[in-house]
C-alpha cells in the first residue's frame, strides 16, 4: 500500500497537503473519486478547473497500479510534463506523498548521450519517470526504453497533444501502433487539462470536433463534472470583467521621427560592420539582432510609450544585465549590440523631460499626451492603484512579451510605492530569446509571492501552466489572450475567494471582444460537449501505417518520414567542424522531376542520396533513405544513434571507471624468506665497493651483501653512483660466492647489523633493545639479507668476524683478551658504564653516552688529557671538565686522573641516492668531542669510525639494489622480449623519487608511440570513420583513464616508484618489527610478490608508467619489442597493412598543381587522389572530390609527432628527463607546422570555399611576411595561423606515409627539409604561459590575469608583482591563445631583464 499525505485542497502541478491516511480515497472529493474509478477502468482524460486536485486523482491511479511496476519488476511507469520546471514540481509531490521511487530527466542531464544501459539503470532503480515528452519519445524511438513495459502513462497538460508535439508523436508512432497490432499489454493513459480545446474560439460549434480529436488521439474519454456547481464548492471561481481604455495614439510626427532614429541607427551600425575584420556569418548575425532590436523598441514605443520604450533599452544595454541570449554572438559583437541600445535609449531620452522637478508619478495623465506613456498603460496603472483598499494584494499581471514584462516591472517599482507599500517582480521564461532568468530565480520570486513579500508579479505565460502560485486574488490581462487555454489556464490563477480577473481590451476593439466573451462561455461549453457525447466510443485513429518508416529489426529503434529530417540534421551536427565550415546536408530538388538530391559533407562515409516522389514529401523521402544507408554503413547504430554519440557515450562511462587512490607498494622476494631453523643456511654473498671522486677523511669499506638466492647477473654486477656535499662515490656490485653459514653465525650477523642500522637510523638507543628481543622470535617471512663488513685482506675469511663479534662484547671477554693484548705495554683498564676495559677495546668502538643521549664513534685515546685538564676548543673560559660535567649535568666525575677518548658524533643519513639543493644539515659544534671513559655505554668493539662511516651509504645503495629487483620482477613478467633492467627502473621512476633518473623522457617516446601506434591501426581498420570517430575512439583506448585500467590489470601499480627515498624509514633486515608486516600478493603469471605498505597513487602516474614502459621498450627492443609490451598490456596492435581501396582515380592535374607538390615535397605520388584530398578542406563541398584531409591529417598527426620525437631521442641521447618533452612540444604543434605551410606557399594550394578562411590565411601570410622569424620551431611568432594551415603539412604526411605503403623513412625524408632547421637541447625555449608561471611560483611572485573581447579583439593582461616592483602587459590579437602568450611574453622579458639588476 502507498502511504500517501493529502488534502482535498490540492493544486494544479500542485503540491499536496493532505492529512496522512492509510486510504486516501476517503478525504478525495466526490469528483475525485469518480474520477479515479473512470481511470481505473478506462483510459481517461481529466477535464477539471486549476486548482481542483487533478495531481491527486494521478496518484490515486498510481498507487492503484503500483503492484504492476514495483521493483524488481521491469516494469515502470511516465508521468509526463510539457515543461522543464515541471518535473521537479510533479516528481517532489510523487516523492513527498507516496513511496513509489521517483526519477526526473530534462534534456540538461544529458540525456540525449545516455545510451540503453544508462536507461535499463534508471528503469531498475526507479518506479515512476518524471519527464518532459520529447525525453520519453527519443528514447522510445532510439528503443532504448520498451513502450510496453509502461504500465501507466500520466500526460500533465494533455491539451497540447496534436499536430507534431511530442505528446502526439508518442501516441501515434507507438500506442496506436501497438493497439492496431492487437497488443493488450497497453500503458493506462491519463490525460489532465484545464482546456480541451487549445484555438482562439472563433466558432464554439468546432469545440466537439477538437475535443474529439483529443479523445481519438489519446484513445481516452474525457471525464469533467456534470455541474461547475459541483466544483465551485471547492474551487473558488474568480469573476471575468472587461476592463476597457482609449487608445491614444503617440503625435504623428514625434513617432516617425523616433522610428526614423532608430532606422538610421540601425543602418549606421550595419554598415560600421564593413569595417571591421569579422566573419560573415557573425556579421549577418549581429544585422539580425539589430532589426530584432529595433522591432522591439519600436514594438514598445507603439503600445507603452517612449518613457518605457527608452526603459527598454536602456536595459538591453546594460552590462550587468544580459537580457538577450546572445547565441553565438562573440564579446566583441555583444558590446556592439549593446551599444546600438545604449544609442537608441539616448535618442527616446531627447524626448523624456528631466531634472529633479519632474517624476513619471507627477502627471501620469499628462504623459499620455505628450507620448511619454500610452493610455493602456495608465490604464493598468490606475487599475492596480483602485485595488490599493484591498488588503494583503496578491496580483499576476499577464503579457506576451518578456521586454513588456521588464519595463513593466521598472515602471511599476517607481510608481506604487509612493501609493503603498507594493513590490512588484517580473516572471519570463526565454522561448522569446529574451531574459535568460534562471528557474532557481522565478521559484525565489514565486515562494516571496505566496509568503506575501511580493505583492505584484508581471508575468509571460510560464505562469500559466508552468510554476505552481497559489494565493492569488487578482489577475490582469494587460495583453489579451490568444486563445482559449490561455484564458482558462490564467483564469484559474486567481484561486482566492471573491477573486478578480481583468481583460484589458481597447474600446471599439469589437473583435476582441467577442473573442473573449467566447472564451469566458467556452469552458461550459466543453463541459456540455464532452458530457453529451460521454457515451460515444473513442474510435481507431485514422491509419497512418502507409507513412514510410525505417525499423532496425535487432533493436526495434524506429525514423519515421517525419522524423528522418531531423535525424539527418542531427548526425551532420556530430560531424568534425572548425570554425570556417560548419557540416549540414544541403537538398538539391527538382520539383519538376520529383528529384532530390542530398549532398552529405565529404567526412559523412555516405556522400550522396537521390529520391524520387510527390514534391511535398521529397525532402524527408531522401533523408529517410539517407538514414538506412547510413545505418548500413554503421554510421548509425542500431539504436539509430549517430556513431559520434555513440562513442562520446563509451567515453564518458570510461572516464567515470572508479579508481582506488591508495595502492600497494612492492617488496623484492629475492630479500624475503622464512627464516630457516637448519644448522646450515646457503647466502650468496656480493661485494659493495664504494669508490670515491675525491679524498676523503675517512676511508670507504667493502661491505658484503648476503642474499639467500643468486641476483640476477645485471644486479648482482651491476654499478651506480652516489651523490653527497663532497662529490660522487662509484658503487660496483661483484658475484663473491656462496658461503654456508651456521645458525650461530647467522644470528649474530643479524645482531650485529640490527644494532648498527637501528643506531645510525635513530641516532640514540632508544629502540635498540626492543629490536634485539625479537630476533629470535621468528614466524613467518621477513627481510632475511645481510650486510656484513668485509676485511681488507682474503687469506682467512672474506668476512670480517671480529668486528661482526664486537656485538657480543662482555666485561670479562674484554679482560680475557687484554691479558694477550698486542698493545701491552701501551695499554690500561679504563672504567665504562659496563666496567673494566682496556683501551684496545674502548679506542675503537661505539658508545652512548646517557647523560646527554648521544652515541658516539671512538677514535683513539687522548693520553694527554684527562678530567682535570682544562676544556680545549670551547668558549667556557677557564674550566676543568670535572668542572663543566658538574655544572652542566650534575655529573661528579669519579676517575679522575683516566685518559679521555676521542670521540666522533654518529654519522647522520641522508638520502645519497640525489643529493638535493637544500644546504647541508647542521652538524653539531663540533665533529670530535673528549668523552670520559666513566661516561660511555659500549655498544660495538672493536669497529673503526671507517666502518661506521661507510655503512651511512648503505640504506641508499639497498635502496636502489630494492629498486633493481622490483624492476627485474617487472621485467620477468613480460614475456619474450629482454631489456636492461636499468631501463626497466627508469621506466617506473617518477620524478617526486627525486633520483639521478626519472620516466618523463621515456614517457614522451612512448606516448608518441602510442599515439602512432593506434592511430595507424583504426586508420587501417575503421576506413569508414571521420576524424571526429577516429580521434574519440583514439582518445578512448590511449586516454589517462584505459591506459591505468589496463596497468592495473596487470598490477604493474604495487610496482611503481613515486616517493622520495627516505632513509630513516628504510627497513633493517632482519628486525622484527609490526611496521615491516609483508603481505603476499599474487601477479597475473601466478608468481609471488610482497606489499610493504600502502601509498597514494594517481591515475595519472600509473597511465604515465604504461606510456615509459612503451618507450623503454621501443629504445632498447624497437618496435616490435614496443609492440609485444603493448599487447602484454591489452593494447592489441596489429601493424600489418593492407592497401585501402580508393574510389576511382580523380584527374588531381585539374584540381591542385601536382607537379609543384611533388617537387616541393620531393616525392612522388603512385595515387595522386591522395595529394588532393590532403589539400581539400570541409568547406569545398564539389562531388569530384569525395573526401577532405580530415583522416589523413588525423594519421599524418601521429606519424610526425613520433618521427620527430624518435628523431630528438636518438640525437640526443644524454639529455636530461624533461628536456625532450619541451623539444618534442616546441615542435610538434599547429603553429610550427602553419610556419612550414606559409614558408613552403602551401596556403596558394588548399582547395576551400570559405571567405573567411581566405581572410584569414591573407592576414596571416601579410603579417608573417613582414615578421623576421628564422626556425619554425619554438613559440617566437607573434602571429595566429588558422588551424587549417598546421593542418595541411600533417595531411601530407599522412598521405606520403599511405602512398608509400606506410613507409615512416620516406614521409621524414619528404618533411623533415620543409621543417628547415630542427630544435636541439641549446635553442629549445619554454612556452612563455609556462617559462613565466613557473618562474613566477618558484620565486613566489604574485601573477594575476584578466581576458576578455575589445574592438573585434581578443585582449589579455598579465600582472606580476615582485619584490616591490610591479610588471604587467596587455596583449591584444585575433584570438585568445596568441593574446594571451604575447601578454605573457612581454611580462617574462620585463621580469628577466630587471631580476639581475635588482
Amino acid at each position: 500500500m502507498l502511504q500517501m499525505t493529502m488534502d482535498a485542497d490540492v493544486m494544479e502541478t500542485e503540491t499536496v497537503d493532505q492529512v496522512v491516511s492509510a486510504s486516501p480515497l476517503q478525504f478525495a472529493r466526490s469528483y475525485q473519486v469518480e474520477a479515479l474509478d473512470k481511470a481505473i477502468n478506462q483510459n481517461t482524460i481529466v477535464f477539471l478547473e486549476t486548482g481542483s486536485g487533478k495531481t491527486l486523482i494521478a496518484i490515486m491511479l498510481l498507487r492503484n497500479y503500483a503492484y504492476l511496476f514495483r521493483k524488481p519488476s521491469p516494469s515502470f511507469s511516465v508521468f509526463l510534463v510539457p515543461q522543464v520546471v515541471l518535473v521537479t514540481q510533479q516528481a517532489e509531490a510523487l516523492k513527498m506523498h507516496t513511496d513509489l521511487q521517483v526519477g526526473t530527466y530534462w534534456g540538461d542531464m544529458g540525456v540525449d548521450f545516455w545510451d540503453s544501459s544508462t536507461w535499463k539503470q534508471q528503469v531498475d532503480k526507479y518506479e515512476v519517470l518524471v519527464m518532459t515528452p520529447a525525453i520519453l519519445l527519443g528514447a522510445l524511438r532510439h528503443s532504448f526504453l520498451n513502450f510496453s513495459m509502461i504500465k501507466v502513462l500520466i500526460v500533465d497538460e494533455c491539451h497540447h497533444a496534436r499536430g507534431k508535439h511530442p505528446y502526439a508523436c508518442i501516441m501515434r508512432e507507438f500506442y496506436h501502433k501497438e493497439l492496431n497490432s492487437g497488443t493488450s499489454d497497453l500503458p493506462r493513459i491519463f490525460g489532465m487539462t484545464a482546456s480541451l480545446v487549445k484555438t482562439k474560439g472563433e466558432n464554439l460549434d468546432s469545440y466537439w470536433k477538437k475535443i474529439h480529436e483529443l479523445e481519438t488521439l489519446m484513445n481516452s474519454k474525457v471525464y469533467t463534472c456534470e455541474n461547475e456547481a459541483v466544483l465551485a464548492g471547492f474551487v473558488p471561481f474568480s469573476t471575468p470583467r472587461f476592463k476597457f481604455y482609449q487608445h491614444i495614439e503617440i503625435s504623428n510626427n514625434k513617432r516617425a521621427s523616433l522610428v526614423e532614429k532608430l532606422k538610421k541607427l540601425t543602418m549606421k551600425h550595419c554598415l560600421s560592420l564593413a569595417t571591421l575584420d569579422l566573419k560573415s556569418h557573425t556579421v549577418d548575425s549581429i544585422k539580425k539582432r539589430l532589426s530584432k532590436i529595433e522591432s522591439t523598441l519600436t514594438y514598445c514605443l507603439d503600445d507603452l510609450g517612449i518613457l518605457l520604450a527608452q526603459k527598454a533599452a536602456q536595459s538591453l544595454s546594460a552590462s550587468q544585465n544580459d537580457f538577450f541570449l546572445w547565441g553565438e554572438l562573440n564579446m566583441f559583437s555583444l558590446t556592439l549590440v549593446k551599444k546600438f541600445c545604449s544609442d537608441a535609449s539616448q535618442a527616446f531620452l531627447a524626448d523624456i523631460p528631466h531634472g529633479r522637478d519632474w517624476s513619471v508619478v507627477s502627471n501620469i495623465k499628462g504623459n499620455v499626451e505628450v507620448g511619454l506613456l500610452t493610455s493602456k498603460t495608465v490604464c493598468l496603472v490606475e487599475t492596480l492603484l483602485g485595488y490599493s483598499s484591498l488588503e494583503n494584494i496578491r496580483c499576476i499581471i499577464f503579457v506576451d512579451r518578456v521586454i513588456t514584462a521588464i519595463v513593466l516591472e521598472s515602471l511599476l517599482a517607481e510608481i506604487l510605492p509612493n501609493c503603498n507599500n507594493w513590490k512588484t517582480k517580473y516572471v519570463a521564461g526565454n522561448n522569446s530569446g529574451l531574459q535568460n532568468q534562471t528557474r532557481k530565480k522565478q521559484n525565489e520570486i514565486v515562494e516571496d509571492f505566496r509568503k506575501g513579500l511580493v505583492n505584484i508579479i508581471v508575468a509571460t505565460s510560464i505562469l500559466e501552466e508552468g510554476l505552481d502560485v497559489q494565493s492569488c486574488n487578482l489577475v490582469i490581462r494587460f495583453d489579451p489572450v490568444s486563445n482559449i487555454c490561455s484564458f482558462i489556464q490564467s483564469r484559474g490563477r486567481a484561486r482566492m475567494q471573491n477573486s478578480d480577473y481583468l481583460m484589458m481590451v481597447e474600446s471599439g476593439d469589437l473583435l476582441t471582444q467577442s473573442r473573449l466573451k467566447k472564451y469566458i462561455s467556452g469552458g461550459k461549453r466543453m463541459r456540455e460537449e464532452s458530457l453529451h457525447h460521454s457515451l460515444v466510443p473513442c474510435p481507431p485513429l485514422p491509419d497512418d501505417s502507409d507513412e514510410l518508416f525505417f525499423r532496425v529489426e535487432s533493436t526495434g529503434a524506429t525514423v519515421t518520414l517525419s522524423s528522418s529530417v531531423s535525424l539527418i540534421y542531427h548526425y551532420c551536427s556530430r560531424l568534425p567542424s572548425d570554425e570556417y565550415f560548419k557540416p549540414a546536408p544541403r537538398f538539391d530538388i527538382n520539383k519538376d522531376l520529383g528529384i532530390c538530391t542530398l549532398y552529405l559533407p565529404k567526412s559523412c562515409p555516405v556522400k550522396e542520396v537521390k529520391a524520387q516522389a510527390n514534391s511535398k514529401v521529397l525532402k524527408h523521402i531522401v533523408c529517410l533513405e539517407a538514414c538506412i544507408q547510413l545505418h548500413e554503413v554503421g554510421a548509425l547504430s542500431d539504436h539509430l544513434v549517430p556513431d559520434m554519440v555513440v562513442a562520446e557515450t563509451v567515453a564518458q562511462k570510461l572516464e567515470k571507471i572508479h579508481y582506488n587512490t591508495e595502492q600497494p607498494c612492492y617488496f623484492p622476494p629475492e630479500l624475503v624468506s622464512q627464516f630457516s631453523a637448519q644448522p646450515q643456511t646457503t647466502y650468496h654473498f656480493y661485494l659493495i665497493r664504494m669508490a670515491p671522486n675525491s679524498p676523503r677523511k675517512f676511508h670507504l669499506n667493502d661491505v658484503l651483501l648476503g642474499t639467500r638466492v643468486e641476483l640476477e647477473d645485471d644486479i648482482g654486477n651491476t654499478g651506480f653512483r652516489l651523490e653527497d656535499h663532497k662529490g660522487t662515490i662509484a658503487v660496483t656490485l661483484s658475484y663473491v660466492g656462496a658461503f654456508h653459514l651456521t645458525q650461530e653465525e647467522v644470528l649474530v650477523c643479524r645482531r650485529f647489523q640490527i644494532t648498527l642500522f637501528r643506531v645510525l637510523l635513530d641516532q640514540s638507543v632508544e629502540n635498540l633493545m626492543e629490536a634485539l628481543d625479537g630476533l629470535h622470535l621468528r614466524d613467518g617471512v621477513a627481510l632475511d639479507y645481510l650486510l656484513v663488513p668485509s676485511t681488507y685482506s682474503h687469506e682467512t675469511s672474506l668476512i670480517d668476524w671480529a668486528v661482526i663479534r664486537s656485538v657480543n662484547l662482555t666485561c670479562h671477554k674484554a679482560l680475557e683478551k687484554h691479558l694477550n693484548c698486542s698493545t701491552n705495554g701501551a695499554s690500561r683498564l679504563l672504567h665504562t658504564k659496563d666496567g673494566l676495559f682496556c683501551t684496545c677495546v674502548v679506542q675503537n668502538a661505539l658508545v652512548y653516552t646517557p647523560h646527554n643521549g648521544y652515541v658516539y664513534c671512538t677514535n683513539g685515546i687522548l693520553n694527554n688529557l684527562n678530567a682535570k685538564s682544562l676544556l680545549t676548543k670551547r668558549e667556557t673560559g677557564d674550566k676543568t671538565y670535572i668542572e663543566y660535567y658538574e655544572k652542566r649535568h650534575g655529573i661528579n666525575l669519579n676517575f679522575v686522573d683516566e685518559p679521555l677518548l676521542n670521540g666522533r658524533h654518529i654519522f647522520t643519513l641522508h638520502n645519497y641516492l640525489h643529493m638535493t639543493k637544500k644546504k647541508k644539515e647542521k652538524e653539531h659544534d663540533r665533529e670530535f668531542v673528549e668523552l670520559p671513559p666513566e661516561l660511555c655505554h659500549i655498544i660495538l668493539s672493536p669497529i673503526s669510525v671507517d666502518i661506521i662511516y661507510s655503512y651511512t651509504f648503505i640504506p641508499s645503495v639497498m635502496q636502489r639494489i630494492e629498486s633493481l629487483l622490483i624492476a627485474y620482477n617487472l621485467k620477468k613478467s613480460i614475456p619474450e622480449v629482454n631489456i636492461p633492467t636499468i631501463k626497466v627502473l627508469e621506466a617506473i621512476t617518477t620524478k617526486k623519487c627525486q633520483d639521478q633518473f626519472h620516466l618523463e623522457s621515456l614517457e614522451t617516446l612512448g606516448d608518441s608511440f602510442l599515439k602512432y601506434a593506434v592511430c595507424q591501426q583504426l586508420f587501417q581498420h575503421c576506413r569508414t570513420h571521420h576524424e571526429g570517430l577516429l580521434s574519440t575512439k583514439k582518445d578512448g583506448m590511449i586516454s589517462n583513464v584505459m591506459l591505468c585500467k589496463l596497468g592495473c590489470e596487470q598490477k604493474l601499480q604495487g610496482f611503481i616508484r613515486n616517493e622520495c627515498f627516505e632513509p630513516k624509514c628504510w627497513m633493517v633486515p632482519g628486525q622484527s618489527s609490526e611496521a615491516y608486516t609483508l603481505v603476499n600478493d599474487t601477479l597475473p603469471e601466478s608468481r609471488n610478490i610482497y606489499v610493504t605498505s600502502r601509498r597514494n597513487l594517481k591515475r595519472k602516474s600509473v597511465a604515465d608508467v604504461v606510456e615509459s614502459l612503451i618507450g623503454a621498450y621501443l629504445s632498447e627492443g624497437g618496435e616490435l619489442a614496443a609492440l609485444l609490451f603493448m599487447n602484454w598490456v591489452g593494447i592489441k596492435i596489429d601493424f600489418t597493412t593492407t592497401k585501402i581501396e580508393r574510389e576511382s582515380l580523380i584527374q588531381a592535374e585539374k584540381l591542385v598543381n601536382v607537379d609543384y607538390m611533388e617537387s616541393l615535397l620531393k616525392y612522388k605520388f603512385e595515387d595522386k587522389s591522395l595529394l588532393v584530398e590532403a589539400l581539400t578542406h570541409g568547406s569545398y563541398m564539389i562531388p569530384e572530390i569525395p573526401r577532405c584531409y580530415q583522416r589523413l591529417e588525423f594519421l599524418g598527426d601521429s606519424v610526425l609527432d613520433y618521427l620527430i620525437t624518435k628523431h630528438l631521442y636518438d640525437k640526443y641521447p644524454c639529455m636530461t628527463p624533461g628536456l625532450l618533452t619541451d623539444m618534442r612540444s616546441a615542435s610538434v604543434n599547429n603553429e610550427c607546422y602553419a610556419q612550414v605551410a606559409v614558408k613552403a606557399n602551401l596556403d596558394k594550394h588548399i582547395l576551400h570555399a570559405s571567405h573567411d578562411l581566405h581572410k584569414h590565411i591573407s592576414r596571416t601570410v601579410s603579417e608573417f611576411e613582414r615578421s623576421s622569424l628564422q626556425s619554425t620551431f619554438g613559440w617566437e611568432s607573434d602571429v595566429s595561423f588558422p588551424k587549417v594551415l598546421g593542418d595541411v603539412i600533417e595531411s601530407l604526411a599522412g598521405a606520403i606515409f599511405v602512398d608509400s605503403g606506410y613507409n615512416k623513412g620516406v614521409v621524414f625524408a619528404s618533411i623533415k627539409p620543409l621543417l628547415g632547421c630542427m630544435i636541439t637541447p641549446e635553442t629549445v625555449k619554454l612556452h612563455p604561459v609556462r617559462e613565466l608561471t613557473e618562474l613566477c611560483q618558484k620565486a613566489q611572485f604574485e601573477l594575476s590575469k584578466a581576458k576578455g573581447f575589445k574592438n573585434g579583439e581578443a585582449y589579455f593582461t598579465v600582472e606580476v608583482k615582485a619584490k616591490e616592483m610591479s610588471f604587467a602587459h596587455t596583449a591584444e590579437a585575433s584570438d585568445k591563445k596568441m593574446a594571451k602568450k604575447l601578454a605573457y611574453k612581454q611580462v617574462l622579458n620585463s621580469l628577466t631583464e630587471s631580476l639581475p639588476a635588482s
